[in-house]
């Protein structure tokens, strides 16, 4: 993307700097202290950028229990509309990755999954932007959907969060416009193979936020998101769009505002067929395990210079580079975009050439800094999609794949620090 864009509206108010420490050389962004949808990035979360240690579902679904939503129905090849014409099954997503695991001193490939938090497909046009870029480059991604982007202004009171007044929410709602092209880009998001996951609702954080919910409050935010994406016609009026071609199932995953209360969320979401999460911040690049049962992708820390290393989503990027500030030094854009490039790629290379771990890049539909960060992220999309070995995928498909692998093989891959590169994979993969 190019600098210039026109800025998408109303979307986003204004964050809170960063709690600093008195610490020298360390900066913390302690909880991610941000109000609205600027969901907070952690700066210094570990010095030196050396290796780490080795270390009730809404419309009668029936997906309580720990259903299992990869588990796909028979299907009839008809597609099958669903309550008021809100969604629909149309049979299993196409063009999904194969998962297969890994025959005896194979070497894994290296996963990349680019994610998205918000997903509103805004002026901007960078929802449509990155479906393309996904087409070009042979790619998956995860969009992580904010339930009420489908919900109307008008409607707002439908919207009751756990302790907080009917109608509240920390982030803008949508206009009746964006409404339309966000559901029209989430149809053919997946129709191409991406995956739609959930960002929750009103983007709560710190006090009365998603960190301080209990497993019931955090139940009913899943509950809300689920009634808010099978009701958008009745909501919206909207009876001239065509249905989602895929239901609350699909939604496997998500990633919390702020990336706050992940405990009790984990032991919510299970209950709903949820297969991950990706709201554990600050992960060392190894490979991922389980908590509580579901796949735990967190955020990671790469690499920013000799003596850091940096959360990789471009918050964490905007709050190092311009203080917080959407609008920083334009002379300062083309040496703040090739230092986030720089982190990227470095971040890559250190699994590429050696543990091969999953790399998570987390962003939001933003121009902050004259859209520097779209241009980065679009930078390494080209660099790293194109590579041999690499599959970018969505969080939803590294799931599958590694639901298929021998539990020997995870423990193996897990004890690996990000750079090492066993010199003969037999002696991991077996």
């Amino acid at each position: 993307m190019t600098p210039g864009r026109k800025p998408s509206k109303g979307r986003r108010r204004k964050a809170r700097p960063p709690r600093r420490t008195t610490r020298p050389q360390f900066l913390t962004l302690a909880a991610l202290l941000v109000v609205a949808s600027l969901v907070g990035g952690y700066m210094v979360l570990n010095r030196s950028a050396g290796t780490a240690p080795t270390a009730l579902s809404s419309g009668g679904r029936g997906d309580k229990g720990g259903a299992d939503k990869s588990v796909e129905p028979k299907w009839d090849g008809k597609t099958k509309i669903i309550g008021d014409g809100s969604t629909s099954y149309t049979g299993p997503q196409k063009g999904r990755l194969k998962a297969e695991p890994l025959k005896p001193g194979e070497k894994p490939p290296q996963f990349v999954v680019f994610s998205w938090d918000g997903a509103l497909a805004g002026d901007d046009e960078l929802f449509q932007h990155y479906r393309e870029m996904a087409k070009k480059y042979d790619a998956h991604m995860t969009f992580f959907l904010s339930g009420i982007y489908l919900l109307p202004q008008s409607k707002k009171e439908l919207y009751d969060a756990p302790r907080h007044e009917k109608g509240d929410a920390a982030i803008s709602y949508p206009t009746d416009e964006h409404i339309r092209t966000t559901i029209e880009q989430l149809g053919k998001a997946w129709e191409e193979g991406n995956e739609i996951g959930t960002h929750f609702n009103g983007h709560f954080c710190e006090a009365k936020g998603g960190g301080e919910w209990n497993v019931a409050e955090w139940k009913q935010e899943i509950e809300e998101f689920n009634s808010f994406l099978e009701n958008w016609k009745t909501n919206t009026g909207y009876t001239d769009l065509d249905p989602l071609p895929f239901d609350t199932k699909a939604v496997t995953g998500g990633r919390a505002p702020c990336l706050e209360g992940q405990q009790n969320l984990m032991k919510a979401a299970k209950e709903f067929g949820y297969r991950y999460d990706a709201s554990s911040p600050g992960g060392f690049q190894v490979w991922p395990g389980k908590k509580n049962g579901m796949w735990d992708f967190p955020l990671q820390m790469l690499p920013y210079d000799d003596d850091y290393q940096a959360l990789s989503m471009d918050f964490n990027f905007l709050y190092n580079q311009s203080n917080g500030e959407t609008e920083g030094d334009p002379a300062m854009y083309p040496t703040w975009q090739q230092e986030t490039i720089d982190t990227y790629m470095a971040g890559f290379n250190r699994v590429y050439y050696g543990s091969r771990a999953p790399l998570f890049i987390g962003n939001h539909f933003e121009q902050w800094n004259g859209g520097i960060y779209m241009n980065a992220v679009d930078e390494v999309i080209k660099n790293v999609c194109t590579k041999k070995d690499v599959k970018c995928v969505s969080f939803d498909e590294l799931a599958d794949w590694m639901d298929v692998q021998k539990p020997e093989t995870l423990a193996n891959l897990r004890a690996l620090d990000p750079a090492q590169a066993p010199s003969d994979w037999s002696t991991v993969v077996k």
